[in-house]
Parts: C-alpha cells; structure tokens; sequence
C-alpha cells in the first residue's frame, strides 16, 4: 500500500473532504480493510452507533467493491461505506495520513476533526458509546 508516512491528522485539523461523505455535520468516518482483524472487531460495534441514530458514521474501505459487499453482509455492517482504491493510490487515506487501520476520525459540522484514534481502544469505543457493560472485549488491540 503507497501511503504517506507522516503521523495521521489529529484534533483541530480541517478534515479533507472524502467523496461520499457530507459535510457539514458532525461524524465519525472509520477506515478499513476487510482483512484486518482489529477491523473484523471494532465496525460491528461502530454499527451500533449508526444504529442508535445518535452520530452519523462512515466507512472508508481500502478494498475493493466486490470484497466489501461481502465482508458488509457477513458483520451485518449498516452505515455509508465508500472506496479508497488502491488503483487510485489511496487519496483518502493519504489526505488523512492513515498508516494501519482501523483509524477512526470523529470529525465536527465544523469540519475539524476532533478526535483521531487508532486501532481499538476500549476506552475510546466507551465514550462513543458502542461497548456495553457485558460486552467481553479487550482493553485495547494495536491496528
């Protein structure tokens, strides 16, 4: 993958515009890959958070249409998935500097990104809300 070494966009950053996602309210756009297990992990419980209807959330996939669908309909994902291709170098993903996913970006209607966090971290999935109290999950798993 030709990403963009640099450290990923943090909070006070404008977020760059992804094709797909509307600006102008407030957000949370994950990347992924369909392979990635800390990303088999953490979009089922993002789906909770679209399903609450509370924060809008986007999915940025790394992977191709065909191969998303499927990995869409098996973890029952609900939320916007969008492609970051790797035929078109992964411009998203560069905009926003991601080196490994899931990164996730909880992007204001100002369209700052007011918080960026990588991998899974139960602690962050706890103030958004998506992890129940008997909910067995990690403390936090490196993306």
């Amino acid at each position: 993958m030709a990403l963009r070494q640099s450290r990923i966009l943090t909070e006070g950053a404008p977020a760059p515009d992804i094709p797909g996602v509307p600006a102008g309210k407030a957000a949370l756009v994950v990347f992924f890959k369909i392979t990635c297990p800390v990303c088999q992990l953490t979009l089922p419980y993002l789906n909770r958070l679209h399903q609450a209807g509370t924060l809008a959330v986007y999915g940025v996939s790394q992977n191709e249409p065909d191969d998303t669908r499927e990995f869409i309909d098996e973890f029952q994902i609900e939320f916007p998935v969008v492609y970051d291709s790797e035929e078109a170098g992964y411009p998203a993903s560069n905009e926003y500097r991601i080196s490994s996913v899931p990164t996730m970006f909880l992007i204001g209607a100002d369209g700052r990104i007011t918080s960026a966090m990588e991998g899974w971290n139960k602690k962050d999935m706890e103030r958004l809300g998506v992890v129940r109290a008997d909910d067995n999950v990690p403390e936090w798993k490196a993306g």
